[in-house]
């Protein structure tokens, strides 16, 4: 490139190099789901927040839960600085004190000059947490094996005469014991009211049992495609978002059976005992800032959790947004009510599997 350089943005540019040396040694450990939803984080917060900064963002991958991050607090060895949790886990993993507090008046205004907590959804910003995205679970098949008459309701999902074949399932009781009840015909808007009974759980368990045997367990998000290329299921439950990365960058044909779909936010917390914890603050920050969130959409389908990125969201990617024009039922996970049941819930769901 030809183009010159002014004296004052030379003097930017050198600046700007002084500061990233004097922090390039330092880094952050930022622990997220892998695959497509790590890679479009790395794409649109690690690299450009690195550029910022100089900080070098280490990326891990978990699978979800509280128990190596209670792991880590208790026994004074943090090596995660930054999690990408699910809200039920940040309202429980903050009432436990495994999280910091996060100064929301920190938060940067949206790119419109709006209040950052008017910019963001109601209940994406709390104590210890900020939000980032929304994803929906949702059911999934593969359009080349299923046929002229393919499954367009949550019912079809636990139809084993209708659509035979083995059934992907994540290996926890959130969200499957949400479909049994609404397959079940509990309206969506009773669910919890039903789950909250001992009669509301049995009748989910028995609902879960007419495909029990049938059920091929998952744990990671990059599994129930998998599933679907191989042809080990004939439908799976997935993280919306997988779908459209599979079609997207392996030229499947996959489709979404948007009916029944439940959204969950994700947030970013910091570790308590982070020995980065300012960094890993000033990540957080922005990383939840209009642009990235905004950006991230361009990899990953997952709804922004403030308004003015929904805004520059792309028109072509807005209807595989969870929650947006599509067809059926739909509500966001009751996170405080699984903060308060998980316990109760995952032990019946462990007795459940081992019968």
């Amino acid at each position: 490139m030809n183009k010159k350089i002014g004296m004052k943005n030379m003097w930017a540019l050198a600046i700007g190099s002084v500061l990233a040396l004097g922090t390039s040694a330092q880094s952050l450990t930022v622990t997220s789901w892998g695959g497509a939803y790590t890679k479009s984080q790395a794409l649109v917060m690690h690299e450009p927040f690195t550029a910022k900064t100089g900080i070098k963002i280490l990326s891990e991958d978990y699978n979800g839960g509280l128990a190596e991050i209670s792991a880590q607090v208790k026994t004074n060895n943090v090596k995660w600085d930054v999690v990408d949790v699910e809200l039920a886990d940040a309202l429980r993993g903050c009432d436990e004190g495994l999280f910091e507090k996060i100064d929301a008046s920190k938060l940067p205004k949206g790119a419109d000059g709006s209040d950052a907590k008017a910019d963001f959804f109601p209940g994406m910003v709390n104590a210890c947490a900020i939000a980032n995205i929304s994803y929906a679970n949702v059911v999934a098949y593969d359009k080349a094996k299923v046929g002229a008459n393919p499954p367009t309701r949550l019912e079809d999902y636990f139809d084993l005469k209708k659509f035979p074949g083995k059934r992907g399932m994540k290996k926890e009781p959130n969200v499957n014991l949400e479909w049994a009840l609404m397959a079940d015909g509990v309206p969506a808007a009773d669910v919890y009211k039903v789950l909250a009974t001992p009669a509301g759980v049995e009748r989910a368990f028995k609902k879960l049992d007419t495909i029990k045997s049938q059920v091929v367990w998952w744990s990671a998000g990059a599994q129930p495609p998998q599933l679907l290329a191989s042809g080990e299921v004939a439908l799976t439950s997935v993280y919306h978002g997988r779908i459209f990365d599979a079609n997207a960058k392996d030229g499947k044909n996959f489709a979404v059976v948007w009916d029944g779909q439940i959204t969950v936010p994700d947030l970013f917390v910091v570790v308590k005992g982070s020995k980065n914890a300012k960094a890993a603050m000033d990540f957080v920050m922005f990383a939840t800032s209009t642009k990235p969130l905004a950006d991230q959409t361009k990899y990953i389908p997952y709804a922004p959790a403030r308004k003015s990125s929904l805004a520059l969201v792309e028109e072509v990617t807005k209807p595989w947004l969870p929650g947006a024009a599509q067809k059926g039922r739909s509500f966001q996970t009751n996170a405080a009510w699984w903060a308060d049941h998980a316990d109760e819930l995952n032990q019946k769901f462990a007795a459940w599997l081992a019968k």
